[in-house]
């Protein structure tokens, strides 16, 4: 068992290496920044989702990324190998999981290859195809490994600075997601790590987004 659990510890580890590697990412539009956050416009998206069943931010996403990671090298009804993306998004839904603990859902967002027609996963991984219509997110970077002992803390600052800026009282009511956090890093990257929190916000905010644009990424 001890072994096992190894074996399936070291094989995380390493599929978390490619992150590292990824070549497409959902596009969006910066349509306004500041030194502590942006507010982007992420155009239509597909995405593949993990429900994770822990009571633990970091288990869940390892756990969920796993099942990701098996997908994307063939475990699906096609057995089509499916180049890694990036972030790993992590969403938190507080109060859902047991215990009133938050639930968690770890998602991959699929290449343009396969956004209209994504393969369907095998039914072991209990995986789901999420279609994202576009959205506007309020995002906070920050650095460090995303750990349960400090993802709350960035969320929060994230909140703080939006209390204070034109986007106050824009975030959504009507998400099922408090937050989510982006991790674009291996864990064997120790400097210059990228993680985000991402907060999406309401139509009205979203009307706006429509009507204004910095740049595409």
């Amino acid at each position: 068992m001890e072994k096992s659990r190894l074996s399936i510890t070291v094989v995380n580890l390493l599929c978390l290496v490619v992150i590292s590697k990824a070549i497409e990412s959902p596009q969006y539009t910066a349509l306004h920044k500041e030194s502590e956050f942006e507010i982007r416009l992420y155009r239509d998206s597909a995405w593949m989702s993990a429900p994770a069943k822990q009571i633990s931010f970091e288990k869940a996403t390892r756990d969920g990324f796993h099942r990701l990671f098996q997908f994307i090298e063939g475990a699906n009804l096609n057995f089509s190998r499916i180049p890694m993306t990036a972030p790993v998004l992590t969403s938190i839904v507080p109060g859902a999981g047991p215990l009133h603990s938050s639930a968690y859902f770890v998602r991959l967002y699929l290449p343009i290859k396969f956004q209209s027609t994504p393969p369907l996963p095998l039914p072991e991984l209990n995986l789901k195809p999420d279609s994202w219509p576009n959205r506007c997110i309020a995002v906070r970077t920050f650095s460090g490994f995303a750990k349960d002992e400090n993802i709350v803390a960035e969320a929060e600052k994230l909140s703080v600075s939006l209390s204070r800026s034109p986007w106050a009282n824009s975030t959504s009511t009507k998400s099922d997601y408090a937050y989510s956090i982006a991790q674009y890093s291996s864990p064997f990257k120790l400097i210059g790590r990228v993680n985000e929190v991402w907060v999406e916000m309401d139509e009205s905010a979203l009307d706006s987004c429509k009507s204004n644009g910095l740049a595409t990424y």
